[in-house]
């Protein structure tokens, strides 16, 4: 399998018309429908459902344009850093991260940072921790951040300061939103919505005490965000963390803080023995110095 030709059936997946792929490619029709059929001989499997107007991509082509789009985005990631140079630093560096306060402070880096290397672009990829790792441990991201409990075998880390804490979202003009903060008790027969990994949460299920057994979870969401809109649509009160808080408009969502107080801290994190590009190792000795004058 060429990468060449990799990169002929994401472009076809993409304009979903081989006429209009090859005038992209720069090259003929027939050579590109030849470039295709050779491929789906070779892997002997049809990537295509050819419709009148339009192809769309049968199950083992969506699982290829998958892995193509990971292979794609990781070899330009390496050309780009073969390139580097520690005269002119360019090069491209990818965060993983969750929706946390901690953001603001690894903003704060990249804004100095981007003051001495200009050159150095980057690339946010907002997922949950699992997701952040997996793609981590395929080269695809350079460095996490993420709210502990987070299991750090295989990573080098950095604790950034603060605390990211945990609340309840919920409308404003919900009863509970009267309240200052937002006890166990208060929760014990409201419909719920967890964050997917809530039961890796040790802090959180103590909090619960014994109300936690027999709580009604309705739904679970591993972004905030969604739980967001079904707050806003009444569906029940949502267990989140105060950082997500910046992006809603406080006229529909409301955030209230656990008590007693429910916290943990954030780290920025990377593949430990695992070669790095120049811009990515100055990056990470860059933080460390600017988190040490904090």
């Amino acid at each position: 399998m060429e990468f060449r030709v990799l990169k002929y059936f994401l472009t076809v997946t993409r304009e979903e018309n081989i006429t209009k792929a090859a005038e992209v490619l720069h090259i003929t029709q027939p050579t590109l429908s030849r470039q295709l059929a050779q491929l789906e001989e070779e892997l002997g499997v049809h990537l295509f459902a050819r419709g009148t107007r339009h192809i769309t991509l049968t199950s083992e082509g969506i699982l290829l344009r998958r892995r193509a789009e990971e292979l794609v985005a990781l070899a330009d990631k390496t050309e780009a850093e073969l390139l580097e140079t520690d005269k002119q630093l360019a090069g491209n560096i990818c965060f993983g991260c969750g929706e946390l306060a901690a953001m603001q402070v690894l903003t704060d880096i990249i804004a100095e940072f981007h003051k001495a290397y200009p050159l150095v672009r980057y690339d946010i990829f907002t997922g949950t921790a699992d997701v952040v790792k997996e793609r981590m441990d395929k080269g695809l991201i350079d460095i996490g951040l993420m709210m502990e409990p987070v299991d750090m075998t295989k990573f080098e880390f950095i604790r950034l300061p603060g605390k990211e804490m945990w609340g309840v979202i919920m409308r404003p003009d919900d009863p509970l939103a009267k309240k200052t903060n937002i006890e166990a008790k208060d929760l014990q027969t409201k419909p719920l919505i967890f964050a997917s990994r809530f039961k890796d949460n040790a802090d959180l299920r103590n909090w619960f005490g014994s109300y936690y057994a027999k709580l009604p979870i309705i739904f679970t969401s591993n972004l905030p965000t969604n739980a967001a809109m079904l707050v806003c649509k009444n569906m029940g009160y949502a267990i989140a963390i105060a950082g997500v808080k910046y992006f809603w408009d406080p006229a529909k969502i409301a955030f209230r803080p656990l008590a007693p107080a429910v916290g943990a801290s954030a780290d920025l994190f990377w593949r430990r023995q695992q070669p790095a590009s120049l811009s990515v190792e100055k990056f990470i000795n860059f933080a460390k110095c600017f988190l040490s004058m904090e």
